[in-house]
Parts: C-alpha cells; sequence; structure tokens
C-alpha cells in the first residue's frame, strides 16, 4: 500500500468538497474506492502472479433459443422518428444457482452491420453504469432532453461504425443483479469472471456474431477492467485451443491502471493548468513520497492546500460548468452538465423499464453509480504488468485520453507508458478531424497513445466527433 493518508485525504476532499456533479458519476465513483480506507490494493508481484495464473474455470453456458428475438427492442419511449438500426436489451444469466444476471443493451450499426466488428463497451467506477453513462451520455446513439422523457440522436455514435454492446456489470449495477446477497462483495476477479461467462452465453443469443471481429472498450477503472478480461479471454481460447471469442484489441480511455503514476501525475496536472499555486505544488514534491507507506504532517498539509485553492470546478473536465439545477446554464453549454440528472429520470421510468426488458422490480431505482455493491476485495496497484503481456500478444493496444480531465490525466497515462519502457516507433504528431486538430498520436512498439483535444474524462460525451475519429482510427489500426 502506499501513501494511504495522502491518497484517502486528497480525493475524500475532491469527492466531498469539489467532485459531486451528476454529470461524472463514474469518475467520482473512481475517487470514492480510491479513498476507501481499507486497503484494496494486492502488491504488484502477488497481483502479476493471479493474473499468469487466471484459471480456465468451467463457464456456465445455457439455451438461448430464442431470446435474440425476445430482446430486441420496438422502441424506446421518446426515441426520434426513422431509427435504422436494430436495438436489443435483455439480461444473460451468469450463475444460476445463486440468480446472478447481468443486463445489457445491444445496438447494431444502422449500414452494413454485418460485416462491421462487434464492441463491448465498459464504463469504470468500479461499479457505474455503461447504459446510462456509455450508451446515453457518451457514444450511444441517443442522448436524452432535459426533460428525462425524450431523446435525441448522437450523430457521431459509435454505432456508425461498429455494432455495440453496453454492460452492466458487475452485478448490483445499473439492472443487472443477483438473488444472493454476498455476490455484492465483490472485486476485479470475480467481474471478469462474469463478464466472460456473459460474453459466452451472449454469443450464443447471437451466433451471427460469433466469427466477427471482437474489441474491448471503455474508459476510468475499466483500466482494470479491460486488461483483466482480455487476459481471460486470451488464456480461455488457448486452453480450448480454439479461438472462442475473436478478440483482436483494446483501447482504454482516461485509464487508472496505476495508481502509483496516478497520484503523481494528478498534482503535476494541477499545477501545469493553474489551478494550484507554485508554493503548494513544491511543498507536494518536497514532503509527499507516492512511494511509500509512510505519511507525514507536511504532506498532508500540503495537500490540503491543493484542495482549498481549486474550488469548484468539474474535476473530470477542468474547464466545463458545474451542474446547478437553478442556473441557465444547462441549455447553453454542450455538453450540459447537467445531463446525468436527466438520464436517472429517463432510465427510472416504468415505460423505459419495461421497453428495456428492465422489469425485474429491483428494490432500489436504477442509480448511475451503484449503492448496492458493498465492498469491493480485490484490485491491484497496477496493470502495467498485464498489458505489457497483451502487448506481447500481438494484441492492439491503445490509449486514448481527454487532455482536460485532472481525475485520471494524460499525465497519468504518459507517466505509465514511460514505465513500460516501449521503444518509439511513429513519432508524436497531430491528428484531425474536419480540419482541426483533434488531438494528438504516438505510436509506440505494441501501442498506441492517442489524446483528445478539448475532452474531459467522458471523452465522447465532451468531444463526440472527435471521438468518434479516434475510435474509427483504433478499429482500423492506424489514423
Amino acid at each position: 500500500m502506499r501513501n494511504s493518508t495522502l491518497f484517502s485525504l486528497f480525493f475524500s476532499c475532491f469527492l466531498f468538497s469539489l467532485c459531486y456533479s451528476k454529470s461524472s458519476h463514474e469518475a467520482t465513483q473512481l475517487l470514492k474506492f480510491s479513498s476507501t480506507p481499507k486497503s484494496l490494493k494486492i502488491l504488484r508481484d502477488n497481483w502479476w502472479n493471479l493474473i499468469r495464473n487466471i484459471h480456465q474455470f468451467p463457464v456456465y453456458v445455457s439455451s438461448q433459443d430464442g431470446q435474440m428475438e425476445a430482446d430486441k427492442i420496438e422502441k424506446l419511449p421518446g426515441q426520434p422518428e426513422d431509427v435504422k438500426f436494430d436495438q436489443y436489451s435483455g439480461y444473460v444469466t451468469v450463475d444460476p444457482v445463486k440468480g446472478r444476471a447481468l443486463f445489457y443493451y445491444f445496438v447494431e450499426a444502422p449500414q452494413d452491420s454485418s460485416s462491421k466488428p462487434l464492441v463491448l463497451w465498459l464504463n469504470g467506477g468500479p461499479g457505474c453504469s455503461s447504459l446510462g453513462a456509455g450508451a446515453m451520455q457518451e457514444l450511444g446513439p441517443f442522448r436524452v432532453n432535459s426533460d428525462g422523457k425524450t431523446l435525441y440522436a448522437n450523430e457521431a455514435a459509435w454505432n456508425n461504425v461498429a455494432n455495440v454492446i453496453f454492460l452492466e456489470s458487475p452485478a448490483g449495477v445499473g439492472f443487472s443483479y443477483s438473488n444472493t446477497s454476498s455476490d455484492y462483495n465483490t472485486g476485479d476477479k470475480s467481474t471478469a469472471d462474469d463478464t466472460y461467462t456473459f460474453l459466452i452465453n451472449w454469443l450464443e443469443r447471437f451466433p451471427q456474431y460469433k466469427n466477427r471481429d471482437f474489441f474491448i472498450t471503455g474508459e476510468s477503472y475499466a483500466g482494470h477492467y479491460i486488461p483483466e478480461l482480455a487476459t481471460l479471454i486470451l488464456k480461455n481460447n488457448a486452453a480450448n485451443k480454439n479461438t472462442i471469442i475473436q478478440l483482436k484489441g483494446i483501447a482504454m480511455g482516461n485509464a487508472y491502471v496505476d495508481g502509483y503514476t496516478n497520484e503523481k501525475a494528478t498534482f503535476n496536472y494541477l499545477w501545469t493548468h493553474a489551478l494550484i499555486a507554485d508554493e503548494t505544488y513544491y511543498n507536494i514534491q518536497s514532503h509527499c513520497n507516492f512511494s511509500s507507506s509512510v505519511s507525514n504532517a507536511d504532506c498532508d498539509e500540503a495537500v490540503t492546500a491543493a484542495q482549498n485553492e481549486i474550488g469548484n470546478i468539474d474535476m473530470y473536465d477542468i474547464y466545463a460548468p458545474v451542474c446547478i439545477t437553478s442556473s441557465n446554464i444547462k441549455a447553453s453549454v454542450q455538453p450540459d452538465p447537467c445531463a446525468g440528472d436527466y438520464v436517472d429520470s429517463y432510465l427510472n421510468l416504468a415505460e423505459v423499464q419495461k421497453a428495456l426488458h428492465a422489469t425485474v422490480h429491483l428494490p432500489y431505482p436504477w442509480t448511475a453509480c451503484s449503492d448496492v455493491i458493498e465492498s469491493w476485495n480485490d484490485a491491484p496497484a497496477t496493470l502495467l504488468p498485464t498489458i505489457q503481456e497483451l502487448i506481447g500478444s500481438g494484441l492492439r493496444v491503445w490509449f486514448y485520453s481527454g487532455d482536460q480531465d485532472s481525475v485520471v490525466p494524460v499525465t497519468s497515462t504518459r507517466y505509465s507508458i514511460e514505465m513500460l519502457k516501449l521503444p518509439v516507433e511513429s513519432q508524436w504528431k497531430p491528428w484531425y478531424t474536419n480540419d482541426q486538430v483533434g488531438g494528438y498520436v504516438i505510436g509506440y512498439k505494441g501501442l498506441t497513445l492517442a489524446t483528445v483535444r478539448g475532452a474531459g474524462h467522458l471523452v465522447p460525451s465532451y468531444q463526440p466527433e472527435r471521438a468518434l475519429t479516434m475510435f474509427s482510427s483504433f478499429l482500423k489500426g492506424r489514423f
């Protein structure tokens, strides 16, 4: 465990004083997770041994006859007219004994869906909804109007170039549930196992996708989910001497992959973006040892000073307004800082839940980030060794980073990549969308980093066109 007092104090302060915004549930949940007093981090060496020895567990597979047709959505309440793609949603059971089932929302491409790849999108948290954030605020085909009842089209939706699954995982997130309360004591490993079981059964339900190129994408704490799931897929493909899932690549946005680099990078980002004073930054540099378990009063004092200096801003997009419900700013700014409020309202409408086949009468409302999950029992300090092995497997590995996020800033990603010690194969250069610089890209041996200019933590929400260009480039393997 690293400097737990520093980490807890800094991120707890941000959580309660700075960061709460309904449009940023996911990153708030990451801060909550990071500030938990109980150490959830496994030592790097121990975790690496665990990852290397993931067992090929018995996978529950059930008959999916007729389920695809039953899951088809006729029409979402308030959706725009003339929708030209098929959409599906429902439950996939991953443990029939415990009654554990995961909820998904799937949108096919409006044109040539049979020739386009299959993509799984995972939001982070841990414990946040890919339906509420990914689908409804970021890269999905619709966004929710301010009335909380109607939808409008997202012209830069990622299903323009792929068929996309949004998965609420683990059980206890969104509409996903378990009939066994102990399942809400969860963690990284059980989440990977359940997601793998979901995919195997989902492909039985949608057999036309079994031989389709498959990619995993996501953001924030999905920097844990994605490498762990990818490792499990590759190991089970190898154990079965058959490519069960056609995994071709992974892309992680503002990904929380290493605690040390993230702590170090956050303060550097705050200082270089004029959010904290020189003296405060120098004191943090002098007194805070991010690789040590020993705390000290001078470090704590410097971190408290940083918190006080920043003020009430959106830490997930430092230049965006915060959601103030009495303000008229909601209507004039895009993305709307109160978009999360509208999604909460929409997904709790009875008619919406019926259309989504989510009518399981849960004893609690749908929430963007889970209030049901009781504890997170395993989480590594770093995923860098896992990512190193995935690179060695030949898998396409991309990081992308919105450059206005201070919670998992681009500096964190750059520090993490630096620790991998990969040779540069293509030099840093700009990439473009509509003749404007969309960001910057650099190619390493086996890994690509792309920044997205003007985007915060939820990249497709802040810069939808640039995000779509970046995602399309990832699928092609080049800008």
